[in-house]
């Protein structure tokens, strides 16, 4: 009964695994600090520079998303293979 509890403890997901959750959870804090900056500067009146950040990091944030989604759904077929 105890080691039921100690392996339910351990992680076993893969570094891959882990990996990816990791850039997902630092990605969508970027993606909220970018959406408050923009938020921000059409408040504070200054909507020139929301249209700047949009047109500038648009095809990055889209590229960034797609890798981790890649990642991701690299790392769950992973892990159904090997369990």
């Amino acid at each position: 009964m105890d080691q039921g509890v100690e392996r339910m403890k351990l992680n076993h997901h893969s570094p891959l695994f882990r990996l990816s959750y990791r850039l997902l959870k630092y990605f969508l804090l970027l993606l909220f600090g970018f959406a408050l900056a923009c938020i921000l500067s059409v408040i504070l009146g200054v909507p020139g520079i929301a249209a700047l950040l949009i047109s500038t990091f648009s095809n990055w944030l889209f590229r960034l998303a797609s890798l981790v989604l890649i990642l991701m759904a690299t790392a769950i077929i992973l892990e159904s293979i090997r369990y």
